[in-house]
């Protein structure tokens, strides 16, 4: 007999963590055959379990072959034994014999246990891989659950996933249960379970960022081309759209700069810089040197994409940056090598512009 709990147990289950009752039963039942065989000395045997819900019974049924002359006793029977079975059995047919051993059900209930135990395990590993295989680059809000010396583990719901402190913006701080925003970066099924790698400085979360704050990037219409990133520190992201009427980095700045704010709010502090892609390199890495002003950009090598910009005298420590960072993302962001010049060198080494 089985109690009318185990059946209780398997809707609770499906309700409560979505694994299918069929996988726990297909488990409950190789339990239970694997308990006949190994405590009835037959390990050979061919049999079928029928789980009786409205009884509550266990059936096992011995599968036997009709043949001509028995040699395998567990797994044939003769035609004259089929035959007194019932008449319509032929050479070649399959019988059904009850073979259910006494007070088999608490033998075969404790003997499946662990199987169904091994089996509710891999269900809700399967559910949570299916459920977070398709969204990596995605962005997900979880919750901070607890830290070790390389990792913060963030809960996304029944399951912890992995930011690893280097992943983390240099001024952030672990806060328990702080909700953050964290890209998925990467996910791995191993043998204990789907791994899964979260980040806050993967250039990716500001291109997610903006697609949750700006309609216009969310639809379509504002496409983001590229980011370039120190993660804490400063971004560049390159803006396009399409329509003529619509302004990429007005639509990204949003109302009283509210889009935007709200951005820099969610990576702390982190600047940001909005430049319009073109497909004039000229002009393209004109714009990804903003905020600082060029006076002239000169193709040097079009095929190794390597350019040369002119800037004012007084724009030269803006375009380059602060430890080369605005010429470094700049770099980024166009995939052209940008060597940077003032008007004062460019005329003392003759350069034409």
């Amino acid at each position: 007999m089985i109690s009318k709990k185990f059946f209780e147990a398997l809707e609770d289950l499906e309700k409560e963590k979505g694994i299918p009752k069929e996988v726990i039963l297909e488990a409950f039942e190789q339990g239970i055959i694997s308990a006949y065989r190994k405590n009835y000395g037959k390990e050979t045997a061919n049999v079928k379990i029928d789980i009786k819900e409205k009884t509550n019974k266990i059936v096992v049924y011995g599968l036997k072959t009709v043949v001509e002359e028995v040699t395998n006793s567990a797994n044939e029977i003769s035609l004259e034994e089929a035959k007194a079975i019932s008449k319509v059995y032929e050479i070649g047919d399959q019988v059904e014999i009850e073979v259910t051993p006494k007070n088999f059900g608490r033998i075969a209930i404790q003997s499946a246990k662990q199987r169904v135990q091994q089996a509710v395990i891999e269900a809700e590993r399967e559910i949570i891989y299916k459920r977070f295989a398709d969204r990596e680059q995605d962005i997900i809000t979880g919750l901070m659950n607890r830290r070790d010396e390389k990792n913060i583990y963030i809960n996304l719901d029944r399951v912890d996933g992995i930011l690893p402190i280097k992943e983390l913006l240099p001024n952030e701080e672990f806060i328990p249960n702080a909700r953050v925003k964290v890209l998925i970066s990467k996910i791995e099924k191993t043998t204990k379970g789907p791994v899964i790698f979260l980040s806050r400085a993967n250039p990716m979360l500001i291109k997610r960022l903006f697609e949750l704050e700006v309609p216009e990037v969310y639809d379509g219409t504002v496409e983001i081309k590229a980011v370039a990133r120190d993660a804490g520190d400063r971004s560049k992201v390159l803006v396009y759209s399409k329509d003529q009427n619509v302004d990429p980095i007005g639509s990204c700045i949003g109302p009283n700069q509210s889009r935007i704010s709200n951005i820099i709010k969610e990576i702390k502090g982190e600047k940001i810089d909005l430049a319009v892609y073109s497909s004039d390199p000229k002009v393209l890495i004109s714009n990804a040197l903003a905020p600082a002003k060029v006076l002239a950009v000169i193709i040097i090598d079009e095929h190794n994409k390597q350019s040369q910009v002119i800037v004012p005298d007084d724009q030269l420590s803006l375009a380059i940056g602060k430890k080369g960072q605005n010429a470094r993302l700049a770099h980024q962001l166009t995939g052209w090598k940008i060597d940077i010049k003032s008007e004062k060198d460019a005329k003392r080494l003759n350069i034409n512009y």
